[in-house]
Parts: structure tokens; sequence; C-alpha cells
């Protein structure tokens, strides 16, 4: 039985590519000047390019994780590969001014119960009792399905 989609979210492929590149550039870098310039001590050299190593893992898992679409439905928001992301009865609530703690271009859902903890660089993340989605991805995109979501929240019945 398939759900209807109320709202979808996807990276915008500027932002995608320019945050990949930029993260692969600074691994280079940092690789490059471990191996032609190295420090006066191995620790540091060791440093340079642990964190270099890191950079490059970070681009690719972006690169992935931006490959997914986020759909929200009445159940809850699903990312393309399956996994559930949020059921809208476990939200308390959504985050999305200017001074909240969020995403870039997103918002930060409370949640009632503590979830897993998940991290897909530049769409979501969810941490204890909080979700945040965005990075990567376009403002209006992010805007609508934050309201849809209270939309939601304020249709559904009241817990006693």
């Amino acid at each position: 039985m398939s759900q209807e989609v109320l709202a979808e979210l996807r990276a915008s492929a500027p932002r995608r590519w320019i945050g990949v590149a930029i993260m692969a550039t600074l691994g280079g870098l940092l690789i490059y000047i471990a191996v032609a310039v190295p420090p006066a001590t191995v620790l540091w050299q060791g440093f340079l390019l642990l964190l270099g190593g890191l950079s490059l893992w970070l681009a690719e898992a972006t690169r992935r994780a931006t490959e997914l679409t986020l759909t929200l439905t009445e159940e809850g928001i699903v990312d393309s590969t399956g996994e559930t992301v949020a059921e809208i009865a476990q939200i308390d609530g959504v985050s999305r001014g200017t001074f909240a703690f969020k995403p870039s271009n997103g918002f930060v859902l409370s949640l009632k119960t503590r979830g897993e903890g998940r991290w897909r660089p530049g769409l979501w993340w969810r941490a204890g009792k909080r979700v945040g989605i965005g990075g990567v991805t376009p403002g209006p995109q992010g805007k609508m399905m934050a309201q849809m979501i209270e939309a939601l929240i304020a249709g559904r019945p009241v817990d006693d």
C-alpha cells in the first residue's frame, strides 16, 4: 500500500557538489602538506595525514548521503532507502527559527522518545530526542516540509 507524498526534500546539486569539492580539496591539501613539506615531528605529520583522510572520508560520506531524498507522508519522514527518519506520532515540535540550533536551510524536530543516533551528512541527523533535517537542501523545500509537519501535528488528536 503506497502512502500519498506530502513533501519531498532533496539536496541542491550546486550546494552538494561545492560542499563535497571543498571537503575533498581540504583533505587533499592536508595530505599534500604532510608529504611534500613534512613537519618537524612525525606526530604532526601523522596528525595532518589523519585529518586529510578524515576530510576525504567525510567528502565521500556526504556525496553518498546527498544522493538520497527525504519524503514526508502522513505516517512520517522516510529516506529513499526506506529508513524511517521520524514518525509523525513521535514528533513533539518543530524548531525552524533564526536562532534555533538547526542545519542550514532546515529545521529540527523534537521527538517524544529517544532514537538511535544516525548521521547522513548534508541531509539529516538524529541524536537522542532531536532530528535535524537540512544542510545542502534548498530553503523553500525545507520550509514547506516543516510547515506540512506542523500542520500534521496540529491536526492529530491530543494524547492524555
